[in-house]
């Protein structure tokens, strides 16, 4: 008779993991999270490159997930099945991928598909319902454009002074370099952000705490514009990732002048790699050719003999250039070289020098393009605000 409690006890001890896996780990409210909810989650944030403690953005994604159906739910909105299809189609879509080979990538990492359509499902409703509750409060006016284009009635233009800092992040140290620019993004001190800047920044300019001269706005790429003139003076961006580095920029001051510098159309630029990264002696080298060459020509006698590779020349409108190198090349003349940014991982330094800009003829401008810029800028403020106010209103417990 021992024999039917034993085996009974052997198998309820193979049941508990199992039941673990299911029990509750977070509570928003009267809703539950479970740890195979958020071991799935970071799975996925691994697979999508997501920098950080993938634990804690787990947590912290379900936790406001939770928050919004409970919203969306008040509010009686639900995708529908044709929806969901359509919008994990899209999400798929982004990877250049079709939605049955982005699943089979999530199986073949151990993801579950209802751990995307989950995730899919609350933050597509969720852009629905915050484009529904606030769309008329973010609508942007033909002046707002003219202000992000650096162009304003009458031809003047807007110009700005910044303070930058890049510190590096190469994969070893990303979740630290991350950790790190938060930080710094929380400041409203110049002096601070400067000290920061020399303690930190991998960029020339740490020797000035970051410090840039006037520029026109509409050097930058269009996608910072909004970003720059939605600053107060003393505060900074969110932290801005680029390749092996995260860049960070603080406004000091914004000034009207009575001409307006267009967007180029084009921007002609050359980038010539040098193995070894941030290390000293890649950083002497850059500063020795740099020190040799005037123009951009002059960069093919210094790669002569070397691999083609080693040299790279484009000529390319503004959207199409990568992010970090367009940012760069905006603070430069034609003539002048970077040596902030790096590929490879960090093996490789990257000696820019801007060839030139091309204007772009009057009125070429995509006004649509950043008046949905703004808007959508307008409308992620209002869904944070909301969902600093959801949270704060909210019971959580962590189990």
């Amino acid at each position: 008779m021992r024999a039917v409690p034993i085996l009974f006890a052997f198998l309820v001890s193979l049941a508990l993991p199992a039941q673990a896996q299911f029990s509750p780990a977070i509570t928003v409210n009267d809703a539950v999270i479970t740890p195979f909810e958020i071991e799935q989650r970071e799975r996925m944030l691994e697979v999508f490159g997501t920098p950080g403690n993938l634990s804690e953005v787990a947590r912290d994604q379900l936790i406001e997930e939770r928050l919004k159906a409970q919203e969306l739910n008040r509010a009686g909105l639900r995708l529908n099945e044709e929806g969901l299809q359509r919008a994990m189609t899209d999400f798929a879509a982004r990877a250049d991928q079709d939605l049955d080979q982005f699943l089979a990538g999530l199986r073949q990492n151990g993801i579950a598909e209802e751990t995307l359509r989950d995730f899919v499902r609350v933050n597509a409703t969720w852009r629905d319902y915050i484009r529904q509750r606030y769309g008329s409060r973010a609508e942007v006016t033909e002046a707002e454009v003219d202000r992000a284009l650096g162009q304003s009635e009458g031809g003047a233009g807007i110009q700005v002074l910044l303070n930058e800092i890049i510190i590096p992040a190469p994969p070893d140290r990303a979740e630290a370099a991350m950790q790190r620019a938060e930080q710094i993004s929380a400041l409203t001190s110049q002096a601070a952000f400067e000290a920061e800047a020399r303690r930190v920044s991998a960029l020339p300019s740490r020797e000035s705490g970051g410090r840039l001269d006037w520029l026109p706005i509409s050097n930058f790429p269009a996608p910072l514009r909004p970003i720059f003139l939605g600053l107060a003076p003393g505060e900074v961006t969110d932290p801005l990732p680029i390749e092996n580095g995260i860049a960070l920029f603080q406004l000091r001051d914004v000034r009207e002048v009575a001409r307006a510098t267009p967007a180029p159309a084009e921007i002609d630029y050359a980038a010539y790699y040098i193995d070894g990264g941030r290390a000293p002696a890649a950083q002497e080298r850059a500063a020795r050719v740099a020190g040799r060459v005037d123009t951009c020509d002059d960069l093919y006698g210094v790669a002569r003999d070397q691999p083609p590779r080693v040299l790279e020349r484009n000529t390319l409108p503004p959207a199409e250039i990568p992010q970090d190198v367009a940012t760069e090349l905006a603070k430069l003349d034609p003539g002048e070289t970077s040596a902030a940014l790096t590929r490879a991982g960090g093996d490789t330094l990257v000696l820019l020098m801007l060839c030139g800009r091309t204007p772009s003829e009057a009125g070429a401008q995509d006004r649509d393009a950043v008046r949905n810029q703004l808007r959508s800028q307008r409308l992620s403020g209002y869904a944070e605000a909301l969902l600093a106010e959801l949270r704060a209103s909210a019971r959580i417990t962590r189990n």
